[in-house]
């Protein structure tokens, strides 16, 4: 059996860009990871969880797995 976490990202305006407008930054997902998998966590994907009409994520969830002991 699986045991399931989820840890929400934002992404914040860092500036604009030429062509498509404004450019979005977000978290240090890199470093969420790699402290999650320390701690015996798999990272296996990602949902969006606030989207603007525009079709841009403003918040994304990072899903997080690990075999729960019984």
């Amino acid at each position: 059996m699986f045991k399931y976490e989820f840890e929400r990202i934002r992404y914040t305006m860092e500036g604009f860009g030429l062509i498509n407008g404004t450019v979005y930054g977000h978290g240090d997902y890199q470093k969420i990871i790699q402290k999650r998998a320390l701690d015996g966590w798999r990272y296996v994907g990602t949902v969006p969880a606030i989207q603007r009409a525009t079709g841009h994520v403003e918040e994304m969830d990072l899903v997080f797995e690990k075999v729960e002991n019984r």
